[in-house]
């Protein structure tokens, strides 16, 4: 039987960053060629990074991504890897526009391109309004094996490239992916690539990105399933990471070329050898078994991780601030900045009120030592009493002057000394708006931003108990995670007194922001009326709160902003009864 052995490269790229990244896929296929593989496939756009948005309309970024593919070409071969043929995604047009593409070098030469065909247009995609779908298809024939590629939601969809190519005939499909990271994503994506290749009737080698890009990050989570359905290889999770496999396929596939499922399929040839010996400098044998998946909550502590710790490198930023309040919510704040940048990376300020309590200022220090964060008290105030009397505030005004005092000074501090300042609001209080624009709503990203509250909790113990298990100081003080939350704006001040229970309030979002569900619904569902009527009126009423709110990690199905986009001039309700009846 031909023996392939295929190499499923998972990479960290930066969106523009074409000549860095260049140079991570070249060093990666050296690797490929020590392990003796014989193809190496890396994820959707990795010469680009993705999404590359609106960089895909500008002429000179596009041709500064087909110069750099063909540059790369002729590198790999200097390299000694001309003989490994690598699929790469990147950015290419022609004369209807520009495309989302995946080539194939091999020998010094660009060989074959391929143009996704199904381009998403939901959730965080919009790539109607950057790319022209493809028409055709490319299958390419490798010591004697016919391969095809597909890319990304080409295998979502159902119809086009992968039935195109179970009609025409393969004996392997190479995907190269950008699928982001959303909790229990891992599950569906396998299912998926199992229902693919039993369609196709061959393997699907599976190659996702890693890593954090904006708001997004990508897990890799790269797989081979076999024909059968069966999975031969998985790649861990959130790792930059190279995996290998070798295949024994039969060949022998219909060598068919023509229009099938809409496209066209032509075939070209690489090499017709079959049983290409291995090189004398392979490094051993491939890759284990199949990585286990992690848990949902390692897993989403691991978004968390590598959203914030991409953010921050990729922007230049090299330490972090952010207010220690005792809270649960800057608790897991610090700890995710602690496990992304280290604590020596990481700066936290505790700004006490009159309002504060003693266990709120104690709760930060416990913080700050079982981190080792570094740690600094700014009392503010008197900062408060200037604003409070020269205005003559109070009531709501005065409590959120307080937050303002707060955001002004980890800006000032940001300023002084380069850090990036994290705000740290959880999900359900962006959604109902408790939070103070230019106070506790400032900074340069948000980690829990996608965070519902009552996660926030179970991923705080979570966190504590890996600690433990592991035989180090949990991070986060127990303190913090049992007591009732409170903002102390306000003398014996709590959460409840302007929301719901956090869990009556999460169910409730959970239903009306990711799942789109009205009033009507919601209290067929089991929810007070009124309970509905006044979170729904909480949340519309936000939105312009939203708008102003720092990016931070996707880790659900509908985040807010490039997920869920609703205008903030909005005079759409959801009633349960009229004005005339209230």
């Amino acid at each position: 039987m031909p023996q392939l052995r295929l190499a499923l490269a998972q990479v960290n790229p930066c969106v523009g960053d074409i000549v860095g990244n260049a140079t991570m896929i070249a060093n990666r296929c050296r690797e490929a060629t020590a392990a003796g593989a014989h193809i190496v496939v890396f994820g959707e756009m990795a010469l680009t990074g993705y999404p590359v948005e609106d960089l895909a309309l500008r002429e000179s970024f596009v041709a500064g991504s087909v110069q750099a593919l063909e540059t790369l070409a002729t590198r790999l071969a200097q390299d000694g890897c001309a003989e490994l043929a690598v699929v790469v995604g990147y950015l290419d047009s022609d004369t209807h526009g520009s495309r989302d593409a995946a080539a194939v070098l091999y020998r010094g030469r660009v060989v074959a391109r391929q143009f996704k065909h199904h381009l998403p247009n939901y959730g965080v995609f919009d790539e109607r309004r950057y790319f022209i779908p493809g028409t055709t298809l490319t299958v390419f024939r490798l010591h004697g094996l016919e391969i095809g590629m597909v890319i990304c939601e080409d295998i979502w969809q159902v119809g086009g490239p992968i039935t195109a190519l179970a009609q025409a005939g393969v004996d392997l499909v190479v995907a190269p992916n950008a699928s982001p990271y959303e909790r229990n994503k891992d599950d569906t994506r396998l299912a998926l690539v199992v229902r693919r290749a039993i369609e196709v009737g061959a393997p699907l080698a599976y190659a996702n990105l890693v890593g954090g890009q904006d708001e997004l990050v990508f897990d890799g989570d790269s797989m081979v399933v076999g024909g059968r359905g069966e999975l031969l290889l998985r790649a861990p999770q959130f790792t930059e990471h190279i995996v290998t496999l070798d295949l024994d396929l039969p060949g022998g596939s219909p060598r068919a070329v023509g229009h099938y499922a809409g496209l066209d399929v032509h075939r070209i040839i690489l090499s017709n050898d079959s049983l290409p010996p291995y090189p004398a400098a392979a490094t051993g044998p491939p890759t284990g078994p199949a990585t286990e998946p992690l848990s949902d909550e390692a897993e989403v502590w691991g978004a968390l991780v590598t959203g914030l710790r991409d953010y921050a490198r990729k922007n230049g930023f090299r330490s972090v601030v952010l207010g220690l309040s005792g809270g649960i919510d800057s608790a897991v704040c610090a700890a995710l900045a602690v496990d992304a940048l280290g604590a020596d990376a990481v700066y936290g300020i505790s700004m006490p009120s009159s309002y504060s309590s003693a266990h709120s200022r104690s709760d930060a220090a416990d913080l700050a030592e079982r981190t080792g964060l570094h740690y600094q008290v700014q009392p503010i105030g008197d900062m408060v009493d200037v604003f409070v009397h020269q205005l003559e505030l109070f009531g709501l005004a005065e409590e959120n002057v307080q937050a303002r005092c707060r955001g002004v000074t980890l800006m000032g501090l940001s300023n002084q000394y380069g850090h990036l300042v994290l705000a740290t609001g959880n999900k359900s209080e962006l959604a109902v708006g408790y939070s103070t624009i230019y106070g506790d709503a400032v900074g340069g990203f948000a980690p829990i931003k996608d965070l519902p509250k009552t996660a926030v909790w179970a991923l705080a113990r979570w966190r504590n108990a890996l600690a433990e298990k592991r035989g180090e100081t949990a991070p986060i003080p127990p303190s913090s995670i049992s007591k009732p939350p409170s903002a102390e704006l306000r003398p014996d001040q709590l959460d409840t007194d302007s929301l719901p229970d956090y869990q009556q309030l999460d169910e409730v979002l959970d239903d009306y922001v990711e799942g789109d569900r009205g009033f009507t619904d919601l209290v067929a569902a089991g929810f007070a009326p009124e309970l509905v009527e006044h979170i729904v009126r909480l949340v519309d009423a936000a939105e312009y709160k939203r708008r102003q709110y720092p990016p931070g990690t996707k880790i659900t199905l509908k985040a807010f902003g490039r997920d869920r986009r609703l205008p903030i001039t909005n005079r759409w309700r959801e009633r349960g009864l009229t004005d005339d009846e209230h």
